[in-house]
């Protein structure tokens, strides 16, 4: 995996949005036939997401190539989303932008990082494993599973 140098990063504005919107939907649509619906991600309103939490965009050259959005709870850091541009897969951005999150995590002062993924999406779930991630619980969800998910972090 040969991870791109020119990866830079920056919060979201709402000016972001529709890019976001049309990340996560190009990023998600090859799990439509896998679970035989849209995933929720695909579902979200971006506008207001952007406006409610903080989103910290890769940027490859002038172009969005990678998001992470992030809620911080009393105790732990909430990943809601994160995914990489179909096109930009594959070159280490979702990793990095994992480890941004750790990164906020710890200077928020919150030693564990949360997310759900849905147990259909197995190349996720082994990449969160590898990533340190361990899983917590499953339940059923919409004809599906979600797979809870958290990793411990050192202060």
């Amino acid at each position: 995996m040969t991870v791109v140098s020119a990866i830079e990063f920056r919060l979201a504005t709402p000016a972001d949005a529709a890019a976001i919107r049309d990340i996560v939907r190009a990023a998600y649509a090859k799990w439509v036939p896998v679970i035989g619906r849209e995933p929720m991600p695909m579902r979200a309103d971006y506008d207001k997401a952007v406006a409610e939490h903080p989103f910290g965009l890769a940027i490859d050259g002038d172009r969005i190539v990678g998001l992470i959005e992030t809620v911080l709870a009393d105790d732990h850091l909430w990943i809601e989303n994160v995914c990489v541009a179909p096109d930009a897969q594959g070159r280490g951005i979702g990793r990095l932008l994992l480890e941004r999150a750790e990164a906020k995590a710890r200077q928020a002062g919150r030693h564990e990082l949360r997310l759900l993924t849905n147990g259909a999406f197995e190349a996720n779930v082994s990449l969160y494993a590898r990533l340190g991630y361990t899983i917590d619980r499953e339940e059923p969800f919409m004809n599906g599973t979600t797979v809870y998910m958290s990793k411990r972090i050192a202060g």
